[in-house]
């Protein structure tokens, strides 16, 4: 059985079952509400009953001490029948709390030779709200930062997914891929970035990433499946060799599962031994190929530089509007760059 929650200042919908919370059941539905532990004890996803009834399915949470009897916590509170609700929604980046968290590298695996999946750990009473495709950096002990895109969706927050490529010259990819093990304790700040899928739209949707630049892009993609995206949705992703094509399977996967999404890889330099029958040359020329009128698309870029700045241009000059490009440039921390420079 399902019941109707509406919340009383935007009018907007979604569906919640008997057995699942009212933050799972709107997230489940693309309606952002503002959460933090999710386990009943931080308050922040308190919310004004307006009308119905609801129950706990354990005891009491804790935010709800000393509050009015009108006051609910969504991330535990289950629907007793019809209810209205009245809540912030989050619809944008800066409607998101900005956190210093400490976090555990939970687990590290090889992706590909030089791709390593960091999947890290926060405070068992703690959660990081996060819109698809948005970043988190690390806060190093000598002042400087690194900024990693998270890879995966909001709704599977129980570990943040990062995909870190190894960086000649850059200490902290050194250290990831040379000393770094299980379980290490490390400090984050995030979620950062106006790099994140524009949900109320209702344009189709182009996917543009090279090489590691395809970790937000999961993130969007898992979470457009998620909540039922009805869009068309199209996966362009650029490397080198089929090696660098680190998860290919996952978007062949998804394209078998789901008819409105396509996926395009393209090798710039495919060797002898991969066979490599798909397509070939640059991605951005690979996207312009398949489609010559880009008026119309909400596009996402994701990658090195220079790539995103050959893309604006590219996709403007095909019909492209600048207001519905997004992008987010891979580039390398300053100390990072100046040892590549000297080593030039």
């Amino acid at each position: 059985m399902a019941f109707k929650i509406e919340i009383e200042s935007s009018r907007h919908h979604f569906d919640a079952g008997t057995d699942e919370s009212l933050l799972d059941a709107a997230l489940r539905q693309g309606i952002g509400l503002p959460y933090g532990c999710r386990n009943g004890s931080c308050g922040s996803c308190i919310g004004t009953l307006v009308s119905g009834q609801v129950h706990y399915p354990d005891a009491k949470p804790e935010a709800l001490e000393n509050q009015p009897a009108d006051q609910v916590v969504l991330c535990q509170a289950r629907a007793a029948g019809n209810l209205v609700i009245r809540v912030r929604e989050v619809e944008a980046g800066q409607d998101i709390e900005v956190k210093i968290l400490p976090c555990r590298a939970e687990h590290l695996q090889y992706l590909s030779s030089d791709v390593m999946q960091v999947l890290l750990k926060l405070p068992q009473t703690e959660r990081l709200q996060f819109l698809a495709g948005q970043y988190i950096e690390f806060l190093l002990k000598d002042g400087r930062r690194r900024a990693f895109s998270i890879a995966n969706a909001p709704h599977e927050d129980e570990y943040l997914e990062l995909h870190v490529q190894y960086v000649p010259g850059g200490s902290f990819t050194g250290h990831v891929f040379e000393d770094m093990q299980d379980r290490a304790l490390l400090r984050i700040e995030g979620p950062l970035g106006s790099f994140y899928l524009r949900e109320h739209s209702t344009r189709p949707v182009l996917l543009v990433g090279g090489g590691t630049g395809f970790a937000p892009l999961k993130g969007m993609l898992e979470h457009a499946f998620h909540t039922g995206e009805q869009r068309e949705l199209h996966l362009f992703w650029g490397a080198r060799s089929r090696g660098d094509l680190y998860m290919h399977e996952l978007p062949e996967q998804w394209q078998k599962e789901h008819p409105n999404f396509r996926y395009t890889p393209v090798l710039s330099e495919p060797g002898a031994d991969d066979q490599w029958q798909g397509a070939t040359g640059l991605v951005t020329q690979a996207v312009v190929a398949a489609c010559p009128d880009l008026s119309g698309f909400d596009i996402y870029m994701s990658g090195a530089p220079a790539m995103i700045e050959a893309a604006t241009h590219l996709f403007a000059a095909n019909g492209a509007e600048p207001e519905y490009m997004y992008s987010d440039a891979f580039e390398f921390a300053r100390d990072v760059l100046d040892k590549i420079r000297e080593k030039g």
